[in-house]
C-alpha cells in the first residue's frame, strides 16, 4: 500500500523519473511551455517551482544548486537571465496548469503547463484588472468601506439621467432628419415617375 506516500512514480524507478522531470523542466525553461499528460505535469510543477525560486537569488550557490537539478547550462541562462528577471516580484505560483482534454491514442488526460509571466493572453486581463481594483484582503475592520463606497453613488445618479435624455433627443433628432431625408427622396422620385408618364 501507498498510503501517505506525496510523490507519484509516474510508473518509473527514481534515476527514470528524475531525467524524465529534468527533460521536462528544461524544455519548459527553453520554450516557455509545453504539452504533456496531466500527471507529468502535476510532477513538474512540484519540481521545477522550488527552481525558479532559487533563480530569484543569483549567486553561484543557487547557480551550483539548480544545475545540479538540471544539468544543462543553455536552461541554466534562460533561467537566470529572462525567466528570473519576469518572475522576480511573484511570491509563489510560477506556472499554470491547464488542462486539455483526453488523447486520442491511450484516453489518458493531457494538460498544458506554461510559466505564467510568458502569457501576455492572460497577464493584460490581470493588469487592468490590478489597476482599477484595490488589493483586497480578509481582515475584519473593512465593513465601514462598502457603506462608505455606497453613500456617494447617490448623487451621480441624476447626471446620469440627464446624459441618457441628451442621447435620447441626440437620437431622436437623427432619426427624424433620416426620415425627412427619406420622404425628400420618395416625393422627388415620385415626381420624376410623374414625369415620365406625362412624355
Amino acid at each position: 500500500m501507498r498510503h501517505g506516500k506525496k510523490v507519484n512514480h509516474l510508473g518509473r524507478t527514481s534515476e527514470h523519473r528524475k531525467a524524465l522531470l529534468r527533460n521536462l523542466a528544461i524544455a519548459l525553461i527553453t520554450h516557455k511551455r509545453i504539452n504533456t499528460t496531466l500527471a507529468k505535469a502535476r510532477s513538474l510543477r512540484q519540481f521545477i517551482e522550488p527552481l525558479i525560486t532559487k533563480a530569484k537569488d543569483n549567486t553561484t550557490h543557487s547557480r551550483r544548486v539548480v544545475f545540479s537539478y538540471l544539468q544543462n547550462k543553455e536552461a541554466i541562462k534562460e533561467l537566470y537571465g529572462p525567466v528570473a528577471a519576469k518572475v522576480g516580484d511573484r511570491p509563489g505560483g510560477y506556472v499554470r496548469v491547464i488542462k486539455t482534454g483526453f488523447r486520442r491514442g491511450d484516453g489518458s488526460e493531457t494538460a498544458l503547463i506554461e510559466l505564467v509571466d510568458f502569457n501576455e493572453v492572460y497577464n493584460v486581463k490581470g493588469e487592468a484588472t490590478g489597476d482599477q481594483k484595490k488589493k483586497r484582503t480578509r481582515r475584519g475592520g473593512g465593513g465601514g468601506s462598502a457603506a462608505k463606497a455606497a453613500a456617494p453613488a447617490a448623487p451621480k445618479a441624476p447626471v446620469v439621467e440627464e446624459v441618457a435624455e441628451e442621447i435620447v433627443e441626440d437620437t431622436t433628432d437623427q432619426v427624424e432628419d433620416i426620415v425627412e431625408d427619406a420622404t425628400d427622396v420618395d416625393t422627388d422620385a415620385g415626381e420624376q415617375e410623374e414625369e415620365k408618364t406625362n412624355e
